[in-house]
């Protein structure tokens, strides 16, 4: 496996940054993806946080459909009270524990 820096230069940042917008934008309806994931397919497997900030911190985000990234136990994000609301009229099933069913819902591109 490849190794990979804790840290990004300016560039790397901003590559990830379009990355991961670029990989949010591809979500389909009623389909939901994780916060590793989309770090993986940006080439930074372990900066599943990041992209979290990065969805929160970049304009125009709000743009992409952001209701659809989960966490890896299909946990929406702490305090957005809407985004389960989304989902929902999307047709994405939750469990009883509140989580996304993961095996019904999960988006993994090609």
């Amino acid at each position: 496996m490849r190794e990979y820096p804790s840290t990004m230069t300016p560039e790397e940042a901003r590559a990830f940054r379009d990355d991961v917008l670029n990989i949010v934008g591809q979500i389909p309806r009623g389909r939901v993806t994780t916060y590793g994931l989309i770090a993986t397919l940006a080439g930074w497997p372990s900066h599943a946080r990041m992209v979290g900030r990065t969805l929160r911190y970049t304009p125009g985000a709000e743009l992409l459909p952001c209701h659809r990234v989960v966490n890896k136990e299909g946990r929406t994000a702490p305090g957005w009270n809407w985004q389960r609301t989304l989902l929902e009229e999307e047709g994405v099933r939750f469990k009883e524990n509140g989580h996304v069913d993961m095996s019904s819902h999960l988006w993994e591109p090609d």
